[in-house]
């Protein structure tokens, strides 16, 4: 959530950017210097004073929010809640995985039975549970890292495990892209979280190409799902069967 301390950073950086002293400032809303060192070392001001700055700047009010939400932390995992509330509705799920796809509001109802307004419902639901920061027209910013994983153990891989695992690898995996290798064997455990950072730098490099590619024509792009999985595991048949 922003903070009053990430609005005054923000105005900084555009007083620097616009070359505008505290001087300055002070005369173009009817302050003295002194009052408005105060007003930005301490952060306490009105909406109407930070409309006067904003207008000094010449700096609409919209986009001075717009920057101050791009400066939050952007989440790694969500909370058991969010996660809850994602898959407490089908459709809410799906628009959720389309977001995270960068997909725009006209793609979605264009490939799904979603109307405009049921699709625009659901934007504002995902801007609540904080995945994403609606901005208007229908456009958004994903407010989830590179590194954006699902809890383990949480609602959204439980829903998977129990609604999506068996329709996933039920798939030959035999057409153009696609893949899947099972490798088993023993290994250092010193050497074992390399092979995990490994696999995490290809779903990093996965996500950066889609990121990258989304300037391509649609037809010259194809939706994937990678899953990447490792683990000290032994199929339970195989456990049965030990001494």
């Amino acid at each position: 959530m922003s903070t009053t301390a990430d609005l005054v950073t923000v105005l900084k950086k555009e007083l620097k950017a616009t070359q505008m002293t505290y001087a300055d400032l002070a005369q173009a809303i009817g302050m003295a210097e002194s009052s408005v060192k105060r007003m930005l070392a301490g952060g306490d001001m009105s909406l109407s004073r930070v409309d006067q700055i904003c207008r000094a700047l010449k700096l609409d009010f919209a986009e001075l929010s717009r920057r101050v939400a791009d400066t939050q932390p952007l989440l790694r995992e969500m909370t058991q809640e969010q996660e809850r509330a994602v898959v407490a509705d089908k459709k809410l799920l799906l628009v959720a995985i389309c977001v995270l796809s960068q997909w725009t509001l006209e793609q979605m109802t264009a490939q799904y039975r979603l109307s405009e307004a049921e699709c625009v419902k659901y934007l504002a639901q995902l801007d609540r549970i904080g995945i994403i920061d609606l901005r208007p027209l229908n456009r958004y910013r994903l407010k989830l890292a590179k590194t954006f994983r699902w809890r383990p153990h949480g609602p959204v891989m439980n829903y998977f495990r129990e609604h999506a695992l068996l329709d996933y690898f039920a798939g030959g995996f035999d057409g153009t892209g696609e893949g899947v290798m099972l490798v088993h064997g023993s290994v250092s455990r010193t050497l074992a979280p390399a092979f995990l950072e490994r696999l995490q730098r290809v779903a990093q490099d996965f996500a950066q190409q889609h990121q990258t590619d989304q300037k391509l024509h649609e037809k010259d792009r194809e939706g994937y799902t990678l899953v990447l999985a490792m683990r000290s595991w032994e199929f339970e048949a195989f456990t049965q069967l030990r001494r």
